[in-house]
């Protein structure tokens, strides 16, 4: 493997018009997921939920994937939740990567995953698979969400227990931040769930959906396309399903263009 250019041989190797930003950070969680922060360039913008295109360069070439970027627009640092890949194009390299290290950036970032692509609403759903979560960590830290919602589901489900927890240091860090936690108060509720282990809550979402346990387990009714909103980021089967959930029940999916009940981001699948 070979491992991210240092920071004194990087600035030879940057294309034009690419950020070239410092990695401030890093945590694994598991073998197969870890979280990194690096710097924010000057004077770049971004709406909470967006993605950017983020990169290394291997064997003297640019290599870039699209990520969701999971801090909030107001954070002065980028931050991203990447899964491991051995074999990956750039995730072979760039779960590599220490504090000092450099990432490129481009400098536009996109998505759908955004709160103005939604009709307004009281209750927003925001269904996550593994990696998934990254634009709802944005917006779950992001105050506009819960002036425009009385109340956020934020459901995550992974394989292992264990990939749960990025989830739940959100929560933690919201709960101990010294402005999010009193904006918040307890509008955010956070459903986790597991496909592959005992947990108390366990299963496909989709599932939990369809049987009804996701709305017994909240204590809330079934979804009502006059009041719930929905935002779905994960695997392409389940993006495929819960779509089908979500229309079943009576909600139209949104754009940036015309907002909706629900809206998906198509841009990756993780």
């Amino acid at each position: 493997m070979n491992a991210p250019a240092k920071t004194e041989d990087f600035a030879a190797t940057v294309p034009a018009g690419v950020f070239a930003e410092t990695v401030t950070s890093v945590t694994h969680y598991t073998d197969r997921l870890f979280r990194f922060r690096m710097t924010r360039p000057a004077g770049f913008r971004f709406r909470s939920g967006e993605f950017a295109m983020i990169g290394l360069m291997v064997d003297g070439k640019p290599v870039y994937r699209a990520y969701s970027i999971a801090s909030p627009a107001w954070d002065e640092e980028l931050e991203f939740f990447s899964i491991k890949v051995p074999d990956g194009p750039l995730t072979s390299h760039l779960q590599a990567i220490q504090p000092g290290d450099q990432v490129l950036m481009r400098k536009k970032p996109t998505g759908t995953l955004v709160l103005d692509a939604l009709t307004p609403g009281k209750r927003l759903y925001m269904f996550s698979t593994g990696t998934g979560i990254a634009p709802f960590a944005s917006l779950i830290r992001e105050p506009e969400t819960f002036e425009k919602f009385d109340e956020v589901i934020l459901t995550h489900t992974t394989r292992d227990v264990a990939e749960l927890k990025y989830g739940f240091d959100l929560i933690e860090e919201i709960r101990n931040h010294e402005f999010l936690a009193e904006v918040v108060g307890d509008k955010l509720r956070h459903y986790a769930t597991a496909t592959r282990e005992d947990y108390p809550f366990r299963g496909r979402i989709t599932d939990l959906i369809r049987n009804g346990k996701l709305f017994t387990d909240l204590g809330v009714p079934a979804f009502d396309p006059e009041i719930d909103r929905g935002m779905i980021c994960g695997s392409t089967e389940m993006l495929k399903d819960t779509k089908l959930l979500l229309e079943e029940a009576g909600l139209n999916e949104g754009s940036n263009n015309k907002p909706g009940e629900f809206v998906i981001e198509r841009a990756f699948v993780g």
